[in-house]
């Protein structure tokens, strides 16, 4: 299954990750890519997976490319709104704009983060 990853992750951790699978990989051991999409915090990741965008991915999500206005009548909502969350979705690189519409590459999304309380 073809799976997008998000994560909830400083710069810092994401460089690690980096330096760590370039490490491996000078060594022989090479680790499989993994498409990951990281957000510096919580409320950054929501900002632009809101609910509302998020059905926007779901509706997308093994579909191939569709149009806005397709996009809009499997998720019962407006097309200038659905337009405006694309756009959002897009300049996130969560979705993607081809010649024949948008399109979500993934089949599935994994949300990789724990929640802790405040200190």
């Amino acid at each position: 299954m073809n799976t997008l990853i998000v994560r909830l992750a400083s710069i810092e951790d994401a460089k690690a990750r980096f330096v760590e699978a370039g490490r491996l990989a000078t060594e022989g051991t090479p680790t499989p890519a993994t498409a990951t999409l990281n957000f510096s915090s919580y409320d950054d990741m929501h900002r632009v997976l809101a609910p509302s965008r998020l059905a926007i991915v779901k509706a997308l999500a093994g579909q191939g490319a569709l149009s806005i206005r397709e996009v809009a009548r499997r998720v019962n909502r407006d097309v200038q709104a659905v337009h405006r969350d694309v756009t959002t979705l897009i300049n996130a690189g969560v979705i993607d704009r081809t010649e024949s519409g948008i399109e979500f590459e993934y089949e599935n999304i994994h949300f990789d983060f724990d929640v802790t309380a405040a200190a």
